[in-house]
């Protein structure tokens, strides 16, 4: 099989998911070759099999398997009032087991969007893959043609659903919990990107696979789009386009080559949805508004128009400081090359530096613009997920510089890179001067607007390589 040969040939049966996803190349199949080696079986059988993290440890983990039976009494019987949502792929119910433990059941539409292949990638990544940010996969079903996942329950349900279409009694997310929520999900890809060998590229990163659990800890969920990548000396994968229209990489969508900056791409859509509170792509917006990176790239380039992208909702409610430097990361993972966006362990670095900032909801809006630098103190229900997010030294005086640094580095490059070239051509952004005063990088001489993209290319990947020896 294509997808997954380190995971093993063999799998349980059939099914679809994808929700709204949308086929770019309008072919629903995921891997190139026509073959698909799993194999239905009316029973439910374990599989064990292994995947090598980069720390050496092998883990033979078994996903635990359920009868149609126990998930149907689970389910009462899949009543309209366990209902929790439905998509393409089928429907999606609260659960309780037999042990009293909650549960999202999955039953996937026979006729729905996802084959066999990528419920066998879903079992297969789930089990063997496990971090606190990644959904956590309790077992699966596969009697007849019947499929169904279980997961564990989150009770906030999606991303999306905090972000979009909220309801006039519905509280919205305020800025420093759309900051955790993006370096906890940033946190979970930098562990398929950088602790799975070969890397696991999500392919599918949009905002709502990203579950919510209590105090608004982020997981990413649906895997059924994963795939293996690049090992060797390898650069990329080349597979059929897969994923949902508004957050694939241009050169994905393009060419069909696969890397790990293609979920960096799509993880800077998330994130501008996460500043701005519009949709990746949005058809009642008016003509030029509807596709959210092509509304922003002219934006980026006056930051005089940056409070303007804040989320209407926010009320004002923000730093401005802070605003300025996440809207500069979310540039840097939108560069139109691949080479050019940082890898994921740096957006890492860079978020935890901006999750881990103070900013007080009830202050006045005018005193915004102060750049706020001390530890976030425990209010209410965010300390115990601020743990989640920080390392166990994060208050450590070395790291917080380096992440200070890291988004110092972000702005200066994103300034650099403009000025570099002149037009702006590749990042959009080429009024941004005032966003680096005070960091390690302000003074740094221009680039000649003769420089290379090639010379521009190489600088760049030579910062990201240094601040990630730096990290490790």
């Amino acid at each position: 099989m294509g997808c997954l040969p380190c995971f093993g040939s063999g799998g349980e049966g059939a099914a679809k998911k994808g929700g709204a996803r949308k086929d770019a190349s309008s072919d629903r199949r995921v891997s190139r070759d026509g073959s698909d080696k799993s194999k239905p079986q009316g029973g439910s059988e374990s599989k064990k099999d292994a995947v090598i993290l980069r720390d050496g440890n092998n883990q033979h983990i078994a996903a635990h398997t359920f009868t149609f039976r126990e998930l149907a009494a689970a389910t009462k019987n899949f009543r309209q009032d366990c209902l929790l949502g439905e998509g393409g792929f089928g429907r999606v119910y609260k659960g309780r087991l037999e042990n009293g433990q909650a549960v999202a059941v999955k039953q996937l539409d026979r006729n729905g969007l996802q084959g066999n292949r990528e419920f066998l990638v879903e079992v297969l990544m789930l089990s063997l893959l496990h971090h606190d940010n990644l959904v956590n996969l309790i077992g699966y079903c596969a009697d007849g043609d019947q499929r169904l996942l279980v997961y564990e329950f989150m009770p906030l349900g999606s991303l999306e659903d905090h972000l979009h279409d909220i309801p006039p009694d519905k509280e919205p997310l305020d800025w420093n919990t759309r900051m955790k929520i993006a370096a906890g999900a940033a946190k979970g890809l930098e562990y398929l990107h950088d602790k799975a060998s070969p890397p696991v590229i999500y392919r599918d990163f949009k905002s709502s696979n990203i579950l919510l659990g209590e105090g608004y800890h982020p997981k990413l969920s649906d895997f059924g789009l994963a795939k293996l990548g690049p090992v060797g000396d390898k650069t990329h994968v080349s597979t059929r386009v897969m994923g949902t229209y508004g957050y694939c990489a241009p050169e994905y969508a393009m060419t069909g080559q696969l890397t790990v900056k293609s979920d960096v791409y799509s993880f800077g859509v998330v994130f501008l949805e996460l500043i701005t509170g519009r949709k990746a792509i949005d058809n009642n917006k008016p003509h030029g508004e509807q596709n959210l990176v092509a509304w922003a790239r002219p934006l980026f380039k006056d930051r005089r128009k940056f409070p303007k992208m804040a989320d209407p909702l926010l009320q004002g409610r923000f730093p401005m400081r802070g605003l300025y430097q996440a809207l500069a990361v979310a540039a840097m993972c939108l560069q139109e090359q691949a080479a050019t966006r940082p890898f994921i362990g740096d957006v890492v670095t860079a978020l935890s530096y901006l999750a881990s900032q103070t900013y007080d909801p009830n202050a006045p809006v005018q005193h915004s613009r102060s750049n706020s630098s001390t530890p976030r103190a425990s209010r209410g229900g965010c300390s115990s997920d601020q743990r989640h997010l920080r390392s166990p030294d994060h208050h450590s005086p070395d790291l917080r510089r380096r992440e200070a640094t890291t988004v110092s580095k972000y702005e200066a490059e994103v300034s650099r890179t403009n000025s570099g070239s002149g037009s702006g051509r590749r990042s959009g952004l080429d009024d941004v001067e005032g966003l680096q005063a005070g960091s390690p990088a302000h003074g740094r001489k221009r680039e000649s607007p003769r420089t290379s993209v090639r010379q521009q290319a190489v600088a760049e990947a030579r910062t990201w390589g240094e601040n990630s020896r730096e990290r490790k």
